[in-house]
């Protein structure tokens, strides 16, 4: 049987990918070194979001989609944070809320103007505080509204209410060692963690 029976090949072989003009880039962004395994870009329909270098603490910038080309050095930033930003994650139910984590232990939730950043932003909606170490994971629930998930290097998930700064749920028993990702399915029922000791963990989450 020969090889090419075997696998089917893909119907997208003959498609490739096209770099933009250097006009259509986003250029002069000074992106964060801090060594974290993070995606340091979060994007919506509306706005790019990009940690950033920042001195005296930790700061993001937000861009309008369409300003594109050379960003000048004094552009707005999110920086309310004491530590460097680590995550970054757009809230799926409106394109204007934004949330952090931060080496400074806490999470935050940022509301951005409709048009962009026109001076920079100090002032969160509200500061999420329960973690005892910096804070790597911040994800959104893919379908409640003002839920969302942080995960940091105490080894512990939160599960917040953000529109009252609760916790719903912590899950701090679970994992020995450092968590290295947080994802939720798609109804957000359940949520997978996955730790350096080699163990996933997928908690059932309840009504009520």
């Amino acid at each position: 049987m020969s090889f090419r029976k075997v696998v089917r090949q893909s119907k997208f072989r003959h498609v490739f990918g096209q770099p933009v003009k250097n006009d259509q880039c986003y250029d002069d962004i000074r992106v964060s070194r801090v060594t974290w395994d993070s995606s340091f870009c979060a994007v919506n329909p509306k706005f790019v979001a990009m940690i950033v270098e920042a001195s005296g603490g930790g700061a993001f910038m937000v861009l309008p989609v369409l300003k594109t080309g050379r960003i000048d050095k004094s552009y707005p930033t999110v920086c309310g944070h004491t530590g460097p930003v680590l995550d970054i994650d757009w809230c799926p139910h409106n394109d204007h809320v934004i949330a952090s984590g931060s080496e400074d232990c806490t999470v935050m939730v940022w509301q951005i103007p409709e048009n962009g950043l026109t001076q920079s932003l100090t002032e969160p909606v509200v500061a999420l505080e329960g973690h005892s170490k910096r804070v790597g994971i911040v994800t959104w629930h893919p379908t409640a509204r003002n839920v969302l998930l942080s995960a940091g290097c105490d080894n512990v998930v939160i599960v917040w209410n953000v529109g009252t700064a609760e916790e719903l749920y912590r899950l701090d028993s679970m994992h020995p060692d450092l968590i290295y990702n947080v994802s939720w399915s798609h109804n957000g029922s359940l949520f997978c963690s996955a730790c350096k000791d080699k163990r996933d963990v997928m908690p059932l989450l309840t009504p009520g």
